[in-house]
């Protein structure tokens, strides 16, 4: 392309970076002169979070100790910090627990809502007593007239696993279709139906609302995963009637590497939400230490074991940033950063180099570009090395995640252009 094109674009990012209302979030992150588009695998640092975690170390736990448990409010903390989240995809307090992993929670979902499917209580007898079925490894009583799981084909290999594993343990049979095909395979036996809202490869994002509906429509229980969306774009829970649906806190919420994952279970299933994974933590009296099991009520039956207190409440500190900043001015300048780089890559990049398989419709698209080429690991590299930080996923996509609390326009146009001098 000529240097006056280039120029151009140039001015434009320029001028797209002074209007930029979510600008001035940039100078809340530990960051340098890389342009950093991986924030859809581990966000970036938040200025506030060294120093939260020194006092965490240091006093609390240093000084308090255990009785941080009340006076520093370690035992309300997953249930707080779920409360932080809420509104970033779009729930009411009190739905939402923090604690485990992403995979532990889908199990806990998943198995859930085959039991909700089929009319299963969390009063129910079947893995709360001290020898309940869950507990010995044998087949789970869940599975009644609905006997089927349907899961996003095209999902991120743990969520497939784990809903394989939530099918023999429910007596169900396991049906991995696209996310497209979803209205089409429901029937009366299905229970169960997981989906990514936003694809990890592609940065496809799927009709919440519509499948979510599809799903009801078919008396079945909706579990979405919203890794790749949760402070990137609006969710909706409770607008849409979402069921149950679980998430990480890593990636566009920047709580760092391995900080717990949420699981939110709509308000009106609480009370007959049954989790395969009854912890004392989740007991209604958890210090009455009984050999019974009785569900705690709201969202702390979500719950399991003790806390992960070092990393909740890195997360706790790192979602501060996010304080009085709309999700729908983020997904603005989500769609904006989108936008402008795949211009930037039409212009930089050799015709015939690259392929985006992201969408360009805006209503199908997450805040992720992935783009095909050949040899994309050593191109990946290559990128690395000249200081724009994506990351590859085999066996031929370039993937780019924009954060908008910390990407800037001139960034894109960089990573774009040095994209281009890899051809």
């Amino acid at each position: 392309m000529s240097e006056a094109s280039g120029e151009s674009l140039r001015h434009r990012a320029a001028a797209l970076d002074a209007a930029d209302e979510l600008a001035k979030l940039r100078a809340q992150f530990v960051l340098d002169d890389t342009v950093y588009l991986d924030g859809n695998s581990l966000g970036a640092l938040p200025r506030s979070v060294p120093g939260r975690i020194e006092d965490v170390v240091r006093r609390q736990w240093g000084s308090l100790r255990i009785r941080s448990w009340d006076e520093s409010g370690w035992w309300t903390a997953p249930e707080r910090i779920g409360d932080r989240i809420a509104p970033l995809v779009g729930a009411a307090a009190g739905q939402i627990v923090v604690g485990d992993s992403t995979s532990v929670n889908v199990f806990k979902a998943v198995v859930g809502a085959v039991r909700l499917a089929n009319g299963r209580s969390s009063g129910d007898s079947a893995g709360h007593d001290a020898g309940g079925s869950a507990g010995s490894g044998s087949q789970d009583s869940a599975a009644g007239t609905r006997d089927e799981i349907l899961v996003d084909a095209t999902t991120f290999p743990t969520d497939g696993y784990i809903a394989a594993s939530a099918a023999r343990l429910t007596g169900c049979t396991l049906r991995p279709v696209a996310p497209d095909e979803v209205p089409r395979a429901l029937s009366g036996r299905t229970a169960a139906v997981l989906l990514n809202h936003v694809d990890y490869r592609t940065g496809r994002l799927y009709d919440l609302p519509a499948l979510t509906a599809a799903v009801h429509a078919a008396g079945a229980v909706s579990v979405w995963d919203l890794c790749h969306s949760a402070g990137a774009l609006p969710v909706g829970l409770d607008e849409h009637g979402v069921d149950l649906a679980v998430g990480c806190t890593y990636k566009y919420l920047n709580g760092g590497p391995g900080s717990p994952a949420y699981l939110y279970v709509r308000r009106d299933h609480q009370p007959r939400f049954d989790s395969p994974l009854p912890g004392w933590n989740s007991h209604a009296d958890p210090f009455g230490m009984s050999p019974d099991h009785t569900p705690a009520p709201g969202a702390v039956r979500g719950r399991v074991g003790t806390p992960d207190i070092l990393s909740m409440l890195a997360l706790e500190a790192a979602l501060e940033v996010w304080d009085d900043v709309p999700v729908e001015a983020v997904r603005t300048k989500s769609l904006a950063l989108t936008d402008f780089f795949l211009e930037c890559v039409e212009a930089y990049v050799p015709g015939g180099a690259v392929e985006s398989v992201t969408p360009s419709a805006h209503a199908s698209r997450g805040s992720q570009v992935a783009l095909r080429c050949a040899e994309a690991g050593d191109v990946m590299r290559r990128l690395i090395a000249r200081g724009v930080i994506g990351d590859f996923r085999a066996p031929d996509i370039l993937r780019f995640g924009f954060t908008p609390l910390y990407v800037g326009f001139g960034e894109v146009e960089r990573a774009a252009r040095v994209l281009g001098e890899m051809f």
